[in-house]
């Protein structure tokens, strides 16, 4: 089934490193073992797990630092809520062809779109991720990037550009669910996995993430996701 995601994105001239995304994962969300770190940022933690491969003693500085900038917040968006958004979307993504060859070859099997004008409904759901997932007065870049993963579609592993992406990203998945895994860029054996639930909000503070998103595993209940 395809994935969509809306993502808003903080403008940041700063250059930040932290994470690579990489695909061919699995998770079994009731085995998490991740408890939330007190902090500012809203949502929850037992969507997230560190997978074995990160012994404990092994950066635990790091690994604090991830749970306290990695936030997930189910049922973010109604099923109401998630048909605007699409409804609005969809008549431009039909026009698009899914392609194969993206510019920094980090995408195979997408459509994408930027919008900065939204309907009246679909404009309070978009103001309500930027309240949750930034600081008030934040400045953020000026459109609202819209991904469309083909069903045999997919995220290759990568660092995103602080430039293009800012520092923080909130992002709503919908259409299916989906597993995001987070793997260091130079000791990829320090990871996490992250269940991205259909409607779910995800925020990522210090950018320069790879993503690689899944929604076909075995783990996830597939619906539709974005």
């Amino acid at each position: 089934m395809r994935i969509l995601t809306f993502s808003i994105l903080k403008n940041c001239k700063q250059k930040l490193s932290l994470y690579k995304l990489y695909k061919n994962l699995s998770l079994d969300v009731t085995q998490a073992r991740v408890q939330p770190v007190a902090e500012k940022l809203p949502g929850n933690t037992s969507y997230i797990e560190i997978l074995p491969s990160w012994k404990p003693n092994e950066e635990p500085e790091l690994r604090t630092t991830v749970l306290q900038h990695m936030r997930i917040l189910p049922n973010f968006v109604s099923e109401d809520e998630e048909t605007a958004l699409l409804a609005e979307v969809e008549p431009v993504l039909k026009r698009m062809r899914y392609e194969f060859d993206h510019w920094d070859n980090a995408i195979e099997g997408f459509r994408e779109t930027e919008r900065g004008k939204w309907n009246t409904q679909n404009e309070a759901i978009l103001s309500r991720m930027k309240e949750v997932g930034f600081a008030p007065h934040t400045e953020l870049l000026p459109y609202v990037h819209v991904l469309d993963l083909a069903a045999s579609g997919h995220i290759k592993p990568h660092v995103d550009a602080v430039r293009f992406c800012g520092d923080t990203i909130a992002g709503l998945c919908l259409a299916s669910s989906a597993i995001m895994r987070l793997a260091h860029e130079k000791k990829p054996h320090l990871a996490l996995d992250a269940l991205l639930e259909r409607r779910c909000l995800y925020i990522m503070r210090l950018a320069r993430y790879h993503l690689t998103l899944h929604h076909h595993l075995p783990s996830v209940e597939i619906a539709v996701k974005g």
